[in-house]
């Protein structure tokens, strides 16, 4: 995985509640195995009409809206647990997801695929939702080293929370085997004292 320390970048409104897996990520898209494409078909049915052509009422086909961070209503990655979902977010290109409430195994498919979410109050993401809307090129740092999100030129920002393991795995760019790995001489002396 890549390393995460700061982000800044401007964002993607998705300004809708209750996004279940199956929104981001059809179930008919779910045969494949591996990682690669599922970013083509995020959000596919609601970027696309039936016959192919993009929907222009959605959000994700407005040019004057880009950038690695995607900022969605409450309760993010319901419904089932499938980790397609962050592959698919990661995919298209996002590296952070701003919610006031996520599903817990989304949040931590998200965390296990590199992608951070990062949850916030609901008047702190009313009021972030409603400058990127007004302004497409808002920009927003998110510091995982200082668990901070702020809106770059005005006075707004707020902490979060993330679990320290987490936390240290995307800082280092570490899946859970690139952890252990790490660890290789530690757990190798932690072993020489064993008496079996």
């Amino acid at each position: 995985m890549e390393k995460f320390t700061t982000l800044k970048s401007t964002a993607i409104p998705l300004n809708i509640e209750n996004v279940d897996t199956d929104q981001i990520i059809p179930a008919r898209f779910l045969k494949a195995t591996d990682k690669k494409g599922f970013g083509d078909q995020v959000f596919r049915d609601w970027r696309y009409h039936k016959d192919g052509s993009e929907n222009p009422e959605f959000v994700f086909n407005d040019s004057s809206y880009s950038g690695s961070i995607l900022v969605a209503g409450n309760n993010f990655g319901c419904g089932s647990s499938r980790e397609h979902a962050a592959w698919a977010i990661v995919g298209y290109g996002f590296k952070v997801v701003v919610s006031s409430f996520f599903a817990d195994i989304f949040k931590g498919n998200a965390l296990n695929n590199g992608l951070l979410p990062v949850q916030v109050t609901d008047i702190f993401l009313s009021d972030l939702m409603s400058k990127i809307i007004s302004n497409p090129q808002t920009q927003i740092e998110v510091n995982l080293k200082r668990q901070t999100i702020s809106v770059l030129g005005y006075d707004a920002y707020e902490n979060f929370e993330i679990d320290d393991y987490k936390k240290t795995c995307l800082i280092n760019g570490y899946d859970d085997i690139d952890y252990l790995v790490n660890h290789k001489t530690q757990i190798k002396a932690f072993e020489a004292q064993k008496n079996y």
